[in-house]
């Protein structure tokens, strides 16, 4: 079950044996004992999320952590706060509570969800790749995380998909600038760039017409042997693709792609990477 389904039912429940009614939400603890002051604070914590107030939401479910930390309930008030931060786009607080609780609470059991949500802070908080990096990698690094040591649980099969996501969205940034290095003339630049994407990205959509830019690019600097290893590395496991008919005039100046030939390549590479898009994910076009 959902976790924070499994606990807003959980708070339901007691929510109903408690009958706690909204004129009586306590704001100052006495006469009680922890426990129960603690029960209390967690379902004024579940009502005020049923009412979207999350503020009051959050301030609550910390209230019932930190009053009786030693309790059962405290490690599951403190990721509620998170949640309910992360839930109304508050991400950076949800971040500073989920990363504390990893820190409070290393060992319990709701760690993989913990992971996967502060994942899903920094994914949920992308906004332009091209000028901050920092939210792809830390969801990166919390996804890799989350399907390193929990593979089997129900979250690591969605970061898993958003995972593949990430990996081009950084293939796509790393191309980007490998082209614009290339088109400076910066070779030695161009070549790394395009080398990370082979290394760190090889499952990603720009594969081929990387292994094409390197062979393109040591031809142009003279090393037509190691121009003629990636080609033969673009033939063999791309022998169908656009990219390796295009390396045809790489080496035979004679050989003349037609404009209509040229416009060709270009829309058949686009409809390829979105079938090799639509095949990896496919659930979503089901």
């Amino acid at each position: 079950m959902n976790f924070f389904l499994k606990w807003f039912f959980i708070g339901f429940v007691i929510l109903s044996n408690l009958s706690c009614s909204k004129e009586k939400k306590i704001t100052i603890l006495e006469n009680k004992d922890l426990k129960s002051q603690m029960m209390e604070l967690y379902v004024e914590g579940y009502e005020a999320f049923l009412e979207r107030d999350t503020l009051y939401a959050a301030k609550k479910f910390n209230e019932a952590e930190l009053i009786f930390p030693q309790s059962d309930w405290a490690p599951i008030a403190a990721l509620m706060t998170a949640y309910v931060y992360y839930a109304d786009d508050y991400y950076s607080d949800a971040v500073y509570h989920l990363e504390r609780y990893l820190k409070v609470y290393p060992k319990h059991k709701d760690i993989d969800y913990a992971h996967y949500l502060l994942g899903m802070c920094f994914y949920e908080n992308i906004i332009d790749e091209g000028r901050d990096l920092r939210p792809l990698l830390n969801a990166k690094k919390e996804f890799e995380i989350l399907i390193k040591n929990y593979p089997k649980t129900e979250f690591a099969v969605d970061a898993n998909f958003k995972l593949g996501l990430i990996e081009d969205r950084l293939a796509g940034k790393e191309m980007y600038i490998a082209r614009h290095y290339a088109k400076s003339q910066k070779w030695i630049a161009a070549i790394n760039r395009f080398k990370n994407v082979l290394e760190n990205y090889d499952t990603s959509v720009y594969v081929e017409e990387a292994i094409y830019r390197l062979a393109e690019i040591h031809y142009i600097i003279g090393l037509e042997n190691e121009a003629k290893k990636y080609a033969a590395l673009l033939g063999y496991n791309y022998g169908s693709s656009n990219w390796y008919k295009a390396s045809y005039k790489i080496f035979n100046k004679n050989y003349d792609l037609t404009e209509k030939e040229i416009f060709s390549i270009k829309e058949k590479d686009k409809k390829s990477i979105f079938k090799k898009f639509k095949k990896r994910f496919k659930n979503l076009f089901n």
